[in-house]
């Protein structure tokens, strides 16, 4: 029987925060208390049943720990985190893995004294035998978490080292796992102390205070100079200093690492709008704006183009949102250039390595650079040969460092946990990898390229168009169906994975269960469930406007209640109960005229329910562990 605790496999992360600020320079008594709660609140997309913070007392130089079970707003609150003196701080917002969301369970977790106090996102795959060894050795526990065995592991080990640091060194060479770690502690109380290993975490730098974080939103509002650690990295920072260490690779060089962000703090907040999810559909244009600007400005995508014209065979790996506009991608790359391309899941890595090899190009795609299944395919297709082409919104990213090809997607920070601008940057990447992939191997002439070059310049005024023709019926809509249990979501050709994309958003923040198809196999089984009023939506792209009508017509005869994404072009053909007009566009761009009323559909839906669109249930923004 496998023993589930030790190779527990789940979907979360957390999310940390760290802040050194000067003492004799710009720290008032409750400042880094200040700064960790307002970096809590950027980073709750990243977990959000528990939340805390231990400060270092200037004055008396002891740690205070301050946690419990809840949403930021409340916890913060009911134990006064602004009220809390310290100029050295660390703090964490929870998504439970091991142990209960509760109180003891909760970050920060401390040694046996108090002493150290240390905040975790990830998993230490071998936290029992750990935990064993140091109940032998005369620790006591409070909580249910393999994190608190980390702060006992470095207590033990740091009294019986030459001085903290050392016993820190030791401690994280025995962690198997994930993990990215920060720990205060009595002993050094100047200094934050951290490692990495495949969990995101981010240094921030300043004159007179440095930053510690899981993501950069977190660290805006102080700095835009960043320092992203790569797994094997460890150290130190203080209010002026910064030392990095890899434990393969000797000391860092931390001014080649550093990189510069020109994300504006506003970009990062939700502006008036009542949700992010709302703000990021409408933001869209813009990041399309800034994605086809970046593209066209930066030769790495016909570079990358060039070398996978060379390649026999072409993978993309992904996963969720990812996964389809690597779908999306795929059909752009097969219709344009006539390569076969074959589009698996992430996670299901291990069951196609073995066809990887030197003749291979692998295109992964993850909106934060971070997601563990998408890197492991990536090292493992990278280690048999593979030449990798990256497409993700986080340059500093894992993914970003490792590729061989880098295009950023250039979408600005996406906070709301369900993707949509990144979705759409996604395809417009993939689409122009497409166009240069069909030039770089003849398939296309150059005044074709010209001609869908500049056809995918018009995708943010599309968008912008869909938006403003389908964002009134999209709000009224969900009345119709919102305590329905179950809808269709189907499509033809490139609607199929537009389709997917659709049932995807409507699962993850409307908890309605929703099925998409390819419209041909309806008949093969899902029909069946077909009822009165029973809720299809169809995805009508150009070119599948005939055999799609067939479909339609197939579930009107049984009572569905059949709703048409369509463009005015033969819509007397398709004859559903509903039809929503987007604009009239080339099949390039559909992609940018079909998915914005979807978007909006799921977010007045979950709106009309009752649901906060940002945090949907079990799920968090980047799946950071296996």
């Amino acid at each position: 029987m496998l023993r589930t605790l030790e190779i527990l496999a789940v979907f979360i992360l957390c999310g940390i925060i760290g802040v050194a600020i000067d003492v004799n320079n710009n720290c008032s008594e409750f400042k880094a208390a200040e700064i960790i709660t307002k970096g809590l609140k950027s980073l709750e997309y990243r977990g959000y049943d528990s939340v805390g913070i231990a400060l270092i007392d200037k004055n008396t130089r002891k740690i205070i720990v301050k946690k419990g079970k809840g949403k930021l707003d409340d916890v913060s609150k009911e134990y006064s985190f602004l009220l809390t003196p310290g100029c050295i701080g660390i703090g964490h917002t929870r998504w439970a893995t091991h142990g209960a969301p509760t109180n003891i369970n909760a970050h920060p977790h401390t040694d046996c004294k108090g002493d150290i106090a240390l905040v975790h996102n990830g998993i230490i795959k071998n936290f029992l035998s750990l935990k064993k060894m140091l109940l032998n050795s005369g620790h006591t526990f409070k909580s249910d978490t393999d994190t608190e065995v980390v702060a006992h592991l470095i207590e033990e080990l740091a009294s019986t080292s030459s001085n903290f640091y050392e016993g820190f060194k030791k401690s994280i060479s025995m962690l198997e796992g994930s993990f990215a770690l920060a720990v205060v502690t009595t002993y050094e109380p100047e200094k934050i102390f951290f490692a990495k290993k495949e969990s995101p975490l981010i240094i921030g730098l300043s004159k007179s205070s440095n930053f510690l974080a899981s993501d950069i939103p977190a660290m805006l509002e102080y700095t835009n100079e960043f320092v992203p650690l790569n797994d094997g990295d460890i150290g130190w920072l203080s209010p002026r200093e910064v030392f990095i260490e890899n434990l393969k690779a000797g000391i860092v060089e931390i001014r080649k690492r550093k990189i510069l962000v020109d994300w504006k703090p506003e970009m990062a907040k939700k502006g008036g709008y009542p949700h992010y999810m709302i703000k990021e559909i409408y933001e869209q244009p813009l990041a399309l704006k800034s994605t086809f600007e970046g593209l066209i400005s930066d030769e790495t995508i016909i570079e990358a183009a060039d070398l996978i014209s060379k390649k026999d065979k072409i993978f993309i790996a992904a996963a969720g949102t990812s996964y389809h506009a690597g779908l999306v991608t795929k059909y752009f790359i097969e219709k344009i250039t006539g390569r076969a391309v074959y589009t698996f899941i992430s996670s299901e890595y291990k069951n196609i390595e073995y066809l990887v090899d030197n003749d291979t190009a692998i295109i992964v795609i993850s909106q934060s650079g971070e997601t563990i299944d998408t890197i492991k395919a990536m090292r493992s297709s990278k280690n048999r040969g593979g030449v990798i082409f990256a497409i993700t919104n986080v340059i500093g990213s894992t993914i970003g460092r490792e590729a061989n090809y880098v295009v950023p997607m250039r979408a600005g920070p996406e906070i709301g946990v369900a993707a949509t601008k990144t979705f759409l940057t996604q395809v417009l990447v993939g689409s122009m990898l497409a166009v240069n992939l069909g030039k770089s191997i003849g398939k296309i002439n150059e005044t074709e390229y010209n001609q869908m070059i500049n056809t995918l310049s018009y995708s943010p005024n599309i968008v912008g168009s869909s938006i403003s023709m389908t964002e009134g019926i999209m709000k009224k809509l969900p009345e119709r169906f919102s305590s329905k249990n179950s809808i269709y979501f189907l499509g033809r050709g490139l609607g199929v994975p537009l389709a997917y994309e659709a049932a995807l958003k409507m699962k993850e923040i409307t908890y309605i269960h929703a099925e998409a198809y390819p419209a041909g196999e309806s008949k093969h089984g899902p029909i069946a469930l077909i009822e009165k009023d029973f809720p299809v939506f169809f995805v009508v792209t150009k070119d599948t406007y005939e055999e799609i009508a067939s479909n339609i017509a197939e579930m009107n005869a049984r009572d569905a209640y059949t709703i048409a994404l369509a463009s005015e072009e033969k819509l007397e053909n398709l004859q559903p109960r509903l039809t929503i007009t987007v604009p009239k566009v080339d099949l390039l761009l559909e992609p940018y005229s079909l998915i914005p009323p979807i978007q909006l559909l799921s977010y007045y839906t979950a709106v009309v329910r009752g649901l906060d669109p940002d945090k949907p249930r079990n799920l968090a923004k980047t799946v950071t562990v296996e």
